[in-house]
C-alpha cells in the first residue's frame, strides 16, 4: 500500500525534502511581510562551549561583531556553563535533560541557540562567523523568521554558491538543498523554532541517538525537517512568517581555516574518528 503523502513524511524522506526545500528556495515570487518592528529584539547572541580555551582566531570572528553594538543591538556570548543555566531558568526540564545528552559541543550549540530564540527572540550567528559591515538593523524590521539557503552537491562533494541555485535558479539531480541553522533570526515563541526545538528535544531523549549525524539530531538537518512541516502545513498562508535570506554572504562569511577545525573541536572531525573507531 502507498503510504500517503503528509507534511510530515514529506519532511522525513531525503529526496522528498529537498524537493520541498527547493520549491521554497527557488519560488519565483515571495509576498512581502507585514511589518511588526520590535518583534525581534536587538541582541546578537553567539556561543563557545570553553571560555577559557577560545581560539585567538576565533575570537578575532567574535571581536568583527562589536559594530553591531553602535547599531543598537547588545552582545551576549554563552559557554556551556551559562548555556545551562539559561536552560535551566528559562526552559522546561526535558530541555535540561536534552542538553545535558548532547556528544559534542557543536550538538550542544544547535541545541541552545534553539532554547534561547524560542524564549527569548534574537539575532542568532556562529562564533566563527567574520562581519562584513552591513547594517543589521534591516532583519529586525519585521517578524519573519530568516534563514539562510544552502546547497550540497552529492556528486562533486561541494558546496553550490547562492548566485547559482538561488538567484539563478540552477538545478541539478545531484543536488541536496536545506537550510543552515546559522544565521537564525527570529521573535520569541517563532513556531519554526519551536517545532525544531521539539524535534530535537524528542530526538535527544531517545534511548539511543546511535547513527544520526550531528547535524540531523538539532543541527541543520533538523531545522529543515522542521521548516518544511510548517510551510506545508502553512501553504494557503497569504503573508509566510519566514524569508529565505538571498546572500548572507555580504553580512558574514566563516573563514577557512581555523584552527578548531583540524582537531575533534571539528564536530566532522569528531563524527569522523567516531565511525572509524566504531564502524
Amino acid at each position: 500500500m502507498k503510504q500517503q503523502l503528509t507534511p510530515a513524511t514529506i519532511a522525513e524522506d531525503d529526496k522528498l525534502r529537498s524537493a520541498a526545500m527547493r520549491r521554497l528556495i527557488q519560488s519565483p515570487t515571495t509576498p512581502q511581510p507585514i511589518a511588526q518592528k520590535g518583534a525581534i529584539p536587538p541582541v546578537l547572541v553567539q556561543f563557545w562551549d570553553n571560555s577559557a580555551t577560545l581560539p585567538a582566531d576565533v575570537q578575532h570572528c567574535l571581536d568583527s561583531w562589536e559594530p553591531l553594538t553602535h547599531q543598537g543591538f547588545s552582545r551576549r556570548l554563552f559557554d556551556e556553563p551559562q548555556a545551562l543555566a539559561f536552560i535551566t531558568a528559562s526552559c522546561e526540564p526535558g530541555h535540561v535533560q536534552a542538553f545535558r545528552r548532547c556528544i559534542h559541543p557543536a550538538m550542544k550549540c544547535d541545541y541552545f541557540r534553539l532554547c534561547y530564540l524560542y524564549y527569548h527572540g534574537g539575532f542568532y550567528v556562529d562564533a566563527d562567523e567574520h562581519y562584513q559591515g552591513v547594517d543589521c538593523r534591516c532583519f529586525l524590521q519585521d517578524s519573519q523568521l530568516k534563514i539562510q539557503p544552502l546547497c550540497y552537491d552529492t556528486r562533486t562533494d561541494e558546496m553550490i554558491s547562492a548566485e547559482v541555485f538561488m538567484r539563478q535558479r540552477r538545478h541539478a539531480d545531484d543536488w541536496i538543498y536545506y537550510v543552515n541553522n546559522n544565521p537564525l533570526i527570529a521573535p520569541a515563541r517563532h513556531p519554526v523554532i519551536g517545532r525544531a526545538l521539539a524535534r530535537a528535544t524528542s530526538q535527544l531523549l531517545q534511548p539511543t541517538t546511535s547513527g544520526q549525524s550531528i547535524q540531523s539530531v538539532a543541527g541543520p538537518g533538523n531545522l529543515t525537517a522542521s521548516l518544511v512541516v510548517h510551510a506545508l502545513t502553512a501553504a494557503a498562508q497569504a503573508v509566510p512568517d519566514f524569508c529565505i535570506l538571498p546572500n548572507w554572504d555580504a553580512v558574514s562569511v566563516s573563514p577557512w581555516p581555523l584552527s578548531y577545525r583540524n582537531d575533534e573541536r571539528n564536530w566532522r572531525v569528531w563524527e569522523a574518528n567516531q565511525i572509524r573507531q566504531h564502524p
